[in-house]
């Protein structure tokens, strides 16, 4: 057997790994491990790799591991039932809440907790910084409780905090939710930091149990400059934030192409639709009436967008460094681009009356919608106007125009509306919720926080974006070029199946045997809006799928109910769309700058990679939208808000407000005077005396008791009554897990963990 992902410790074995032998490399090596980590120990290459891929299906099938996101393996359960685990910090009532060891997920760490009495047990008791085996016990909603093994030593953790100076040195403050405890920082160990500076601190091993004690390494910023909270987010995911010199001297050497053999489009009035506020404008539409006399009442419709590949060619120093990033991550005060600005909002951005490189596809649509047609060809363009959603809306209502602009509005609205009865019949699942967008002021705080208006304009661009990314996806098939998909597979079985039943306690029904489909889905939540629980049933679908993924095998998109599909339209900032680009001109034959062999090889690889960047972006837009959000509501402490229940835990609830979309946590023991018992299957608690409960999807009121805008933590106190129940019969013993709600409320802990979610608030629009 393996001994580590680095490697095997005997022969290889010559065919596929068996099963067992799977699942002793995963018990080796605990938490996610890569598909290609599972490959490379077991030297597994080129056509078997599709073998260990149908094997590892087989082994989710049956139970044994579970496929994170599709690529990234684990034993069953969201993490193994044995595991290290570091301690962060203590809690008011000497809980510990501790983390997996050497976390390496994109996503935030999920809560773990050892009860006060458990760690009281231990001799000596544990402290922060210790590292403990453990044995983990779901708790809800992606928490664990713990139990603890034996100690393993001290954690090697490295932290972001911010500093402040002291007459003995300083101290560190944890910017980590989970990292109440500050850290000693002795003379020596400053690493020239000033007060304020946010730095990366290493513990120190001490002996005992007293103050914790850390080393500086290196400064990352200081706590009071402008976009401190971004800076956070970006520094503890490790995005990059400068180009290396190479790069951007490859961007500004870069020139635009000469006409050559391209298809003339500038005469063509190509326009982009965009947020108001967006930079970079990657993709650019035309519609007009099909002049075919055999398709009548057809359109004739074009997705130009811009031709990212003929400056960014296979193994440049732009694509590695494009490949290393994934994707622009957008925060609320910046963007962090994938490309330099040289490109992303110059030469790559399809300006109005300046002539740019596009690589475009023309479709035919029949009077009903359907795509008779489509081909593929590399042109130049010049946009004939830059609009925003609000000012596409605007004209298609009679709103002042060029008349020119007028015309292909009018068209393209007509285009669409004929393909919404095509989308119909696909039907699509629906959530539709809703997004929210921060508005920061001159000083770089939060001026207010508003829900994003869905126009029409927004489904225009949707459903011409997904059409031409279905014909990317077709093409690339037809020309057995090889492709990433974006891929979303159908929902887990278990987690179906935990859904059917608690939606069956809310008077709900979905169909058991068989593959759901969105439309089941979207029945449901049409019920649902017709009892005004829409939101409720949103949340609980949205929790019963997966998430999408690039690979190189297809398994289709089941949110779009499309049996293929690829992300063609946004190459400068999604660098799947970039390989899309590039295989379509080699399988189309239009010229330079397409697929190499060399990548072509290469994209499983690169389709794990991005994937996973992907998620680390989105972690990053989440926890500084958090912080922001903390911020902006820490002078409001003491008010109450409208909120809904978004998770259900042994520990308490995790709740978000209808105002701003901000989430946060009620400690299990502030929620009423009785005690309450946690039951899983029915995403409740329930008190033991009264039979009350508080359920998933409720909508409650709560007061904001603690807001820590440095590590973005919100503690709320339940104002709300639960639900009415039935009341528990005498004589029997509260339920396992409950824990006492009659101890003092006068100071409670800091908010110990979050929900995992994708924040709406500041996201740029995501055509998927």
């Amino acid at each position: 057997m393996p001994k580590n992902k680095r490697g095997p410790a005997h022969a290889k074995p010559a065919g596929l790994p068996s099963k067992k032998d799977i699942i002793a490399y995963l018990e080796q090596n605990p938490g996610e491990t890569a598909r290609r980590d599972i490959a490379r120990a077991f030297g597994v290459k080129g056509d078997a790799r599709r073998d260990l891929r149908n094997l590892l299906k087989e082994m989710e099938a049956d139970g044994s591991i579970d496929l994170k996101a599709g690529k990234r393996v684990m034993k069953a359960g969201d993490l193994p039932p044995v595991a290290p685990i570091d301690v962060m910090s203590v809690d008011d009532d000497g809980d510990l809440l501790c983390m997996p060891a050497g976390w390496g997920g994109d996503d935030e760490p999920p809560m773990i907790r050892i009860s006060a009495r458990r760690a009281a047990k231990q001799k000596p008791p544990p402290g922060v910084g210790d590292r403990l085996l453990a044995r983990l016990i779901p708790a809800g909603d992606g928490c664990y409780d713990a139990n603890i093994i034996k100690a393993i030593g001290k954690g090697a953790h490295r932290f972001l905090a911010v500093y402040q100076k002291n007459h003995a040195g300083g101290i560190a403050k944890p910017v980590e939710r989970r990292a109440r405890n500050h850290f000693t920082i002795n003379r020596g160990d400053e690493a020239g930091a000033k007060d304020g500076d946010l730095v990366w601190v290493e513990t120190k091993n001490a002996r005992g149990y007293g103050p914790q004690k850390g080393r500086i390494r290196s400064i990352a910023g200081h706590i009071d400059d402008k976009g401190a909270y971004s800076t956070i987010a970006l520094a503890n995911h490790q995005i990059p934030t400068d180009f290396p010199p190479d790069v951007i001297n490859d961007a500004d050497k870069a020139k635009l192409p000469p006409p050559g053999n391209r298809t003339d489009l500038r005469d063509t009035p190509l326009f982009t639709i965009d947020p108001a506020d967006a930079k970079d404008h990657d993709d650019a539409c035309f519609a007009e009436p099909d002049p075919d006399p055999d398709n009548k009442g057809g359109y004739r419709v074009i997705v130009a967008i811009a031709d990212v590949s003929y400056f960014v060619r296979p193994d440049s120093a732009l694509d590695k460094e494009a490949v290393k990033r994934g994707n622009s991550t957008y925060l609320p005060d910046r963007v962090v681009p994938m490309l330099p600005q040289r490109l992303s909002n110059d030469l790559c951005s399809l300006r109005v009356g300046e002539d740019r490189p596009c690589l475009a596809v023309e479709m035919f649509l029949t009077e009903g919608g359907v795509k008779k047609s489509h081909r593929f060809l590399r042109g130049v363009m010049r946009s004939a106007a830059k609009l925003s959603y609000e000012d596409a809306q605007a004209i298609s209502e009679g709103g002042a125009a060029d008349p020119v602009i007028r015309r292909a509005i009018e068209n393209l609205y007509a285009a669409f509306h004929a393909r919404w009865s095509e989308r119909t019949k696909r039907a699509p699942l629906d959530l539709d919720l809703p997004e929210r967008k921060i508005i920061l002021n001159k000083a770089g705080d939060v001026e207010k926080i508003i829900l994003r208006e869905r126009f029409d304009a927004h489904r225009v661009i949707e459903e011409f974006m997904i059409l031409a990314n279905v014909a990317a996806a077709e093409t690339l098939e037809r020309t057995h070029t090889e492709r990433i998909y974006r891929v979303h597979d159908q929902p887990d079985p278990e987690k179906l199946e935990a859904i059917r039943e608690y939606l069956g306690t809310l008077d709900y029904t979905l169909a058991k045997g068989g593959s759901v489909r969105p439309a089941n889905f979207n029945q449901l939540l049409k019920i649902a809006e017709e009892r005004d629980q829409k939101e409720m049933v949103s949340e609980v679908v949205l929790r019963s799928q997966r998430q999408a993924i690039y690979d190189t095998e297809n398994l289709g998109h089941f949110g779009l109910n499309l049996p293929r599909y690829a992300h063609f339209t946004s190459p400068i900032r999604r660098y799947a769309d970039l390989t899309v680009h590039r295989a379509l001109i080699r399988g189309c034959k239009l010229g330079e700058g397409g697929q190499t062999d060399q990548e072509a090889k290469a994209l499983s690889d690169i389709a794990s990679q991005i994937s996973d960047l992907e998620r680390r972006a989105m972690a990053a837009e989440r926890e500084a939208t958090d912080r922001y959000l903390a911020g902006y509501l820490a002078n409001r402490e003491g008010a109450a808000f409208s909120a809904r229940i978004r998770g259900v835990t042994k520990f308490g609830l995790f709740v978000m407000l209808d105002e701003t979309g901000a989430d946060g946590f009620i400690p299990m023991r502030l929620i009423g005077q009785e005690r309450f018992r946690f039951e899983e299957a029915l995403h409740s608690i329930i008190g033991e005396t009264t039979g009350g409960v508080y359920r998933l999807g409720q909508h409650v009121r709560v007061r904001l008791a603690e807001a820590t805008p440095l590590t973005g933590g919100l503690r709320f106190d339940m104002l709300s009554d639960p639900l009415p129940g039935l009341p528990k019969r005498k004589g029997k013993k509260p339920g396992k897990g409950a824990r006492s709600n009659t101890k003092s409320k006068s100071k409670s802990a800091k908010r110990p963990g979050k929900k995992k979610r994708r924040s709406k608030a500041n996201a740029k629009p995501r055509r998927d």
